[in-house]
């Protein structure tokens, strides 16, 4: 099958966006962190979405970007064909020169299978998958580890600046 990464990261990165959008646009940097997904990839693969119409940007201070249809109206297999990926499991990407520059045998079953995993994706929303209760338990636990990061780093940054007047006090 060639769902690769890219086409993985672009469903997680989007469902990531809908939970999260509800108080404004939501930055990269906080997608990249909740997910552990690269800032550069996920910036590669949001100029895709921006170009298909899935998310749109603000700029500026509390910019980031937003799902640009309602969640209801994006389905799964939209946001997979936006970063150029294709759910196609033959071995051939469809040509038919796959033994011997010709059909091989199980030419059709895979490519029933390739139909088959299309139909289930584009029948599978965003509000689809927010609406399951393992989405929601996971995305639960990925904001408290996010808030607890957060958190040590604060503690972490006031120590320093203690530190740092406590040695300028000493000099």
């Amino acid at each position: 099958m060639k769902l690769t990464t890219k086409g993985r990261y672009a469903v997680t990165a989007m469902l990531d966006l809908a939970l999260h959008a509800r108080t404004g646009p939501v930055s990269l940097a906080e997608i990249s962190s909740r997910q552990e997904i690269s800032l550069s990839y996920l910036e590669q693969l949001f100029s895709r979405l921006r170009k298909q119409g899935l998310v749109a940007s603000t700029r500026g201070p509390g910019g980031g970007y937003r799902v640009a249809r309602g969640l209801d109206e994006v389905a799964i297999s939209e946001i997979i064909m936006a970063v150029n990926e294709s759910v196609d499991a033959t071995q051939c990407a469809g040509k038919e020169n796959c033994h011997s520059h010709g059909r091989c045998l199980t030419h059709d079953l895979w490519e029933g299978l390739s139909e088959q995993i299309e139909e289930f994706l584009s029948g599978v929303s965003l509000q689809d998958l927010i609406d399951k209760q393992s989405v929601k338990t996971v995305a639960l636990r990925q904001d408290q580890m996010q808030d607890q990061v957060l958190l040590q780093r604060d503690r972490v940054g006031q120590r320093e600046r203690a530190d740092y007047a406590e040695a300028q006090q000493s000099s």
